[in-house]
């Protein structure tokens, strides 16, 4: 019966290539017609330039704002420009007073609102808690299941404050992606929909909060230190320790009396009714939502549960300062040339084109014409990059520094060196005596296991760089972690489909000599001589014996274990039906 097969293997999947491309070409496309996107990826301040406004802190009641205060602002705004989706921001002090802030581009109105907004943080009851995650479609609520008000909210603890639009809210909100958490300054006399983010130890939660009780304003200090026990002992857990002025002991003695009825009616276990936490919120995201197990009456609650002394201080130092009054004023206001200016860019495209022409030459001169499926995987890997980081400007405000191009210059040479493994994986059939197609399908499962562990590697060191390191060494990081996904969709969608389809040519698959892939030159001899025999290594000229040993040998340095023993088993089999062959005769 006769083998089937398809006529022209890996064509399913290059066409699959060309469908991927094409679709990321039309969604910039559509972008850039719509007037959102841009052809030309985003640039950060380093390559850009853009705006440095200098920022004047202002404390209610005129009062000094010291340095430990202005470095909580400083904290405070790089997480605000952080969550507007800014890029490459650069925020530091100036003179012990002042605030420098520099953002590539031109900032829009919105992120100048949000940088010179005081901090806000006040104090909320829960009226409902539930897991960071959104609730699936088909298990929400249906319209006539939704909460409705039955009466007007007595206080901030009544569940009549939930209306369907705010469950709903509180349904398809997603804790998990904080790009959708991002929202106007809440009013503190309606309810609040928001998230408490993942930390090492706890998931996010999402949170329906009531209006405003308590303000931050009303805290006089904050502390850490370790808990000490009923009989006074010190433990090894670790405490916050909050004291509000005179206001805010009789608001919080207040709201502790109704929320301790919620944990007293669950039987002692808050766990069971949401409605005996407060939530401590800052900028509308929610730092910590302690439950209330008794009654406040002296204004200095201590918020216990699983803080390490790191974990502690972080919550007090957010109390403390988080709670000023500070708003900041644009003092002054500069377009900024790029600091690093376009000689220095140019320089570095320079050296990433020198290092392409010097992967280009050495392909060309060590694999002939097969040097060109590296060229043309290059072409390829580069144009789904430059795609991606387009796309990623466009989506999610990402811009490239010149610290990213130098990871797309480096990322030139590993790329490379994926090919490189392929091949040589390759020619280590052809010596072996196997023909192209069969060497071509035999080294591509002994490359990509080399391969993905390579791309497994660098992976996990740009990811461990980005979380690690900070400024324009995460644009680095990101660069080098981009390229290597495309990398691999390069090798599998595109090399290897490629070198499936000329495997099969007359040029490549007779082993030209101008191909790469000469048996000859290779140092192979085909095994089979013709009229039954088989060429044995004595029937092979002295300098082909000589040569093929040393590649014999190479590529037995080259075998796994799993490979060396199964050539082993197939030798002693051999060896098996020879000796059968002389007794028969």
């Amino acid at each position: 019966m006769a083998r089937t097969g398809p006529k022209k293997p890996g064509l399913r999947v290059l066409v699959w290539l060309g469908v991927l491309l094409a679709t990321l070409t039309a969604v910039l496309a559509g972008g850039t017609l719509a007037g959102q996107a841009s052809w030309a990826p985003k640039l950060a301040l380093d390559l850009e330039g853009g705006t440095q406004m200098i920022l004047a802190p202002k404390v209610e009641g005129g009062s000094d704002i010291n340095e430990e205060q202005l470095n909580q602002a400083v904290a405070i705004i790089r997480q605000r420009v952080d969550g507007s989706g800014v890029a490459e921001a650069e925020i530091s002090t100036q003179s012990g007073r002042n605030v420098v802030v520099s953002l590539p581009g031109t900032p829009s109105s919105q992120t100048r609102d949000l940088i010179q907004a005081s901090a806000d943080m006040n104090f909320r009851p829960v009226l409902l808690a539930g897991a960071g995650a959104p609730v699936p479609e088909e298990q929400r609520a249906p319209e006539d299941q939704l909460p409705k008000p039955t009466a007007e909210p007595a206080n901030s603890s009544d569940i009549n404050w939930i209306t369907p639009e705010i469950y709903r809210e509180f349904e398809t909100l997603d804790c998990d992606n904080p790009a959708q958490d991002k929202r106007e300054r809440s009013d503190p006399a309606k309810p609040l929909v928001t998230c408490e983010p993942a930390s090492d130890t706890n998931p996010a939660i999402k949170y329906i909060l009531g209006p405003v009780e308590v303000k931050g304003s009303n805290i006089v200090t904050s502390s850490f230190q370790l808990q000490q026990g009923a009989q006074g002992a010190v433990t090894n857990d670790w405490a916050v320790n909050i004291q509000f002025d005179d206001e805010g002991t009789a608001r919080f003695k207040e709201v502790t009396e109704r929320l301790n009825q919620f944990y007293v009616a669950a039987g002692g276990d808050a766990g069971n009714d949401p409605k005996a936490q407060f939530a401590i919120v800052l900028d509308d995201q929610v730092i910590s939502a302690p439950r209330s197990l008794a009654v406040i009456t002296d204004g200095r609650p201590q918020i216990t549960g699983g803080f390490t002394e790191q974990s502690a201080k972080a919550l007090s130092d957010q109390l403390r300062f988080g709670a000023l009054p500070i708003s900041f004023e644009i003092q002054s206001e500069q377009q900024i040339s790029a600091t690093l200016g376009g000689e220095q860019l140019r320089m570095g495209l320079l050296a990433g084109i020198i290092g392409l022409l010097l992967v280009v030459v050495y392909s060309l001169f060590q694999y002939r014409a097969l040097g060109f499926v590296t060229i043309a995987s290059l072409v390829v890997a580069g144009i789904l990059t430059y795609l991606a980081i387009a796309i990623l400007g466009w989506t999610e405000n990402y811009r490239l520094s010149l610290a990213g191009v130098a990871g797309l210059i480096v990322a030139i040479g590993q790329t490379a060196d994926s090919f490189i493994v392929y091949f040589e994986r390759i020619r280590d059939e052809l010596r072996e005596g196997r023909g192209l197609v069969s060497a071509v399908e035999n080294g591509w499962k002994r490359a990509k296991r080399t391969v993905l562990a390579s791309k497994a590697v660098n992976l996990l060191a740009a990811l461990v760089l980005y979380f690690v390191a900070v400024g324009n060494v995460r644009g680095f990081a990101f660069t080098l972690g981009l390229t290597a996904i495309a990398d691999l969709i390069v090798v599998f969608m595109f090399t290897h489909p490629t070198l499936q389809m000329l495997a099969r040519t007359r040029f490549f698959g007779e082993g030209h000599r101008l191909s790469g892939l000469d048996p000859k030159r290779l140092g192979a001899v085909p095994l089979y001589r013709g009229a039954g025999r088989v060429r044995t290594p004595a029937d092979k000229p002295a300098a082909v014996r000589t040569k093929n040993a040393g590649a014999a040998a190479e590529a037995e340095r080259r075998m796994t274990i799993a490979e060396r023993r199964l050539a082993e088993k197939q030798e002693q089999l051999a060896g098996s039906s020879k000796s059968s062959a002389k007794e028969n005769k």
